[in-house]
C-alpha cells in the first residue's frame, strides 16, 4: 500500500489563500490568524518543497510559475472539497402531502406498505387522513383521496383501484352455533357517521337476498368497520363487509360467509384535483398508491 506523500494541509490553506488574494493580510483575515502565521506556513512549505511559490514585492505577494501551478491544483481541489461537502452535508427539501380514506381501507390496504413509499421518496411526509366523510381536494385540508363510489366527481381526476364484492361474513364459531336457523344470527351493522352516499347496509341486502327470518332491525352498530370486523371475528354477530377488504381473515379461516348471495358494490377510486395532474408530489404519490397490490374481487 503506497502513502501520499503531502505538506502540511494548514500550509497549503494559507498558500492558496495568499495566492488568491495576492496578500498575506487578506489571507490571514480569511483564515481567521495572523499575517505572521500565513507568512510562516508559506515560508515552511517552500522549504519542504524546495522551491519558490512567491516573488515578494512591497504590500504585494507575486506567484512564481511554479507557485501559479501549484495555485491552480488547490484551488480546483479545494472548490471539489467543498462542494462535495455541501452536497453530503445538506438536508433534502420536506415535501408534505395529505392523503384521505376510510379507516379501513387506510389500516388493511396502505399502511403495510408505506414502506414503497418511504423507498422511493424519502424526502416525501406522507399524511394519512381517516374518515368517512369526504373532505375538500384543496391542498390544505387534503391532497388526495381514495373514494368510494361511482368515479364522478366534479373537477377530479378519478382512478380506478379496485371492483368490491359485499358479502355477510362472521366467525366458524357462530355458524356451527346457529346449525342453519337464520332466525339465530345476531347483525353486524355498519352506520358511519356524516357521509353523503351511504353504504349498503342490510336493509338493502335483503330486499335482494330475500332471507326468511333475517331480523335485519336488531344487533350491534359501528360507526368504524374495523371495529365491526373485530366483532365478527370474536363472534358477537354477521356483518355485511366487502370481500377485498377482509382478505386476510378469510384466507385464514377467521371469518365465513355464512350465506348468499354476494352483491357488487361501488369502486374505490384514486381521486385528485385536474388542476394537479401533474404535480410532481401527486404524482409520487399516485405512482405509489398504483403499486400497492391490488385485492381481486374474485378472491
Amino acid at each position: 500500500m503506497s502513502y501520499r506523500r503531502l505538506p502540511s494541509l494548514s500550509a497549503l490553506r494559507a498558500f492558496e489563500a495568499a495566492a488568491r488574494h495576492e496578500s498575506a493580510k487578506q489571507a490571514a483575515l480569511e483564515l481567521s490568524v495572523t499575517p505572521t502565521a500565513i507568512s510562516h506556513q508559506i515560508r515552511g512549505l517552500e522549504e519542504a518543497l524546495g522551491i519558490a511559490l512567491f516573488v515578494r514585492k512591497p504590500r504585494q505577494l507575486a506567484l512564481t510559475p511554479s507557485g501559479r501551478e501549484l495555485q491552480q491544483v488547490l484551488e480546483t481541489s479545494f472548490d471539489n472539497i467543498s462542494h462535495t461537502i455541501e452536497r453530503m452535508s445538506a438536508l433534502p427539501e420536506r415535501r408534505g402531502i395529505t392523503l384521505t380514506t376510510t379507516p379501513v381501507v387506510a389500516v388493511r390496504w396502505l399502511l403495510p406498505w408505506v414502506c414503497l413509499l418511504r423507498d422511493a421518496h424519502p424526502d416525501i411526509d406522507l399524511r394519512i387522513h381517516a374518515s368517512h366523510e369526504p373532505v375538500a381536494l384543496d391542498g390544505v385540508t387534503a391532497d388526495l383521496a381514495i373514494r368510494h363510489g361511482d368515479g364522478r366527481w366534479s373537477g377530479l381526476v378519478a382512478e380506478k383501484l379496485f371492483d368490491t364484492t359485499l358479502i355477510p361474513t362472521c366467525s366458524p364459531q357462530l355458524v356451527k352455533h346457529v346449525a342453519g336457523d337464520f332466525t339465530k344470527y345476531p347483525l353486524i351493522h355498519f352506520r358511519p357517521q356524516g357521509i353523503l352516499i351511504s353504504p349498503m347496509d342490510w336493509v338493502g341486502y335483503q330486499k335482494v337476498a330475500q332471507i326468511p327470518g333475517l331480523n335485519i332491525d336488531a344487533g350491534l352498530a359501528f360507526s368504524d368497520e374495523s371495529h365491526a370486523i373485530s366483532a365478527a371475528v370474536g363472534g358477537q354477530g354477521v356483518m355485511l363487509m366487502s370481500r377485498q377488504l377482509i382478505v386476510d381473515e378469510l384466507a385464514e379461516g377467521r371469518l365465513v360467509q355464512p350465506f348468499g348471495p354476494e352483491l357488487n358494490d361501488r369502486a374505490f377510486f384514486l381521486v385528485y384535483s385536474e388542476s394537479r395532474r401533474n404535480d410532481p408530489v401527486i404524482l409520487a404519490i399516485r405512482e405509489w398508491v398504483m403499486a400497492v397490490p391490488r385485492v381481486q374481487s374474485n378472491q
